[in-house]
């Protein structure tokens, strides 16, 4: 029979245990935070005011006013300023951005927003262009974008099409307004005056 050499076991100091303890414990989170700083962000929408009115669809047309940016803060688009038009017309304040024309990862973040909020969305380079930006497009390839939104009012598709409409006839009537003010004021030259 083989016999078993016994090594005596020496007891363990006091605290050494803790101090164990702490050790796996420092080293779990240690890599929990490398895992959470090399993961690939997604999209995110945080609210800086929050609106109370309804929440776009993916085929709503909202009204908004927003900025877009890079990563390192450089501006690359802004929405164009809109001449105002009387308020009978009902016409909301802000540009229209009809939402099923957008890149997904934007059209996916309003979806998140309200009626009267200010938000601001994060969209990685996966759900805006990609590696394919717009031909002359200042966006680089892979570029994560960032937009701060003022979301003023959603409309579905058919009441955008009526303010439309009411758009148009308010026009043409200014139109047909401005024709018949300037032949009621056509210059008399050559025309001998009458006594």
């Amino acid at each position: 029979m083989t016999e078993v050499t016994r090594v005596p076991l020496q007891p363990i100091a006091k605290g050494s245990l803790v101090k164990l303890w702490l050790g796996v414990l420092a080293v779990v989170v240690l890599a929990a935070a490398i895992a959470w700083w090399a993961m690939p962000k997604g999209l995110s929408v945080d609210t800086v005011v929050a609106g109370e009115g309804p929440a776009p669809t993916a085929e709503s047309v909202v009204f908004m006013d927003y900025v877009g940016t890079l990563e390192d803060g450089t501006e690359f688009d802004r929405s164009p300023p809109i001449q105002p038009f009387p308020e009978e017309l009902g016409v909301p304040q802000g540009y229209p951005m009809d939402l099923a024309q957008m890149v997904p990862g934007f059209t996916e973040g309003m979806l998140q927003t309200r009626e009267g909020g200010i938000y601001e969305i994060y969209i990685p380079s996966d759900q805006a262009y990609g590696d394919d930006p717009q031909p002359g497009s200042p966006i680089p390839p892979g570029a994560d974008l960032t937009f701060e939104v003022t979301v003023y009012k959603v409309l579905t598709q058919e009441e955008f099409e009526e303010l439309g409409m009411r758009v148009q006839m308010y026009m043409m009537q200014q139109q047909m307004e401005a024709q018949a003010a300037t032949e009621g004021a056509a210059p008399t030259e050559g025309v001998a005056p009458t006594e």
